[in-house]
């Protein structure tokens, strides 16, 4: 999770992240100010201009950061187990149970994406954040089939269909009121891949 990427943070530029992600849940997007990073911030304020022109580059620095840390924690691994490695990526956004700071989190990357409509750097972000985790999904798909533990199927088709599905409840859980919907989405999911992946 985020907060644990963001617990000890290596350096000036680090540490105005882990400040603009602390300030980014406390007050979300619209509330957020460089002021506001600047009272979680352990240094001086005026540090942040520094290295940052104004809210939105240190924003998309910091969603950068969270990503440029996921990809680095899969690129080149071994997939031992694509099964396990599949249904716990999609649990994550399907799971019911989640705890509260997953949800907070999941809200607050609906609420950056929704910038993606109007601001083209932050479409860039989601669009490279789409590629990375369908990149990801490829890779866990290939390593099945090559396995035997998957069927032979087009694992971009599939990581493309799952990372839309997934944005999709994401945004449904951030904007709507009650989540009755959300197993039988996750059970029509499952239902998908075992009929489209799964031996």
């Amino acid at each position: 999770m985020a907060e644990k990427l963001f617990s000890d943070p290596d350096g000036t530029e680090e540490e105005i992240l882990a400040a603009t992600y602390r300030a980014l849940t406390e007050h979300g997007y619209t509330g957020l100010t460089i002021q506001r990073i600047g009272e979680t911030f352990e240094k001086s304020p005026s540090l942040i201009y520094h290295h940052y022109d104004d809210k939105d580059d240190v924003v998309l620095a910091c969603l950068a950061f969270m990503l440029d840390a996921f990809e680095e924690s899969v690129v080149g691994k071994e997939v031992e187990r694509p099964r396990e490695e599949l249904e716990r990526f999609v649990a994550w956004v399907t799971d019911a149970t989640a705890s509260a700071e997953q949800e907070e989190f999941v809200s607050l990357l609906t609420e950056l994406r929704s910038q993606a409509a109007h601001d083209a750097a932050y479409r860039r972000h989601f669009t490279r954040s789409d590629r990375v985790f369908e990149r990801y999904l490829e890779t866990v798909i290939e390593a099945g089939v090559e396995q035997g533990v998957f069927r032979e199927c087009e694992p971009a088709a599939v990581a493309a269909t799952v990372v839309t599905l997934l944005a999709g409840v994401m945004l449904r859980q951030s904007t709507t009121d009650d989540d009755v919907w959300l197993a039988d989405v996750g059970e029509e999911l499952d239902h998908y891949l075992t009929q489209r992946v799964y031996r």
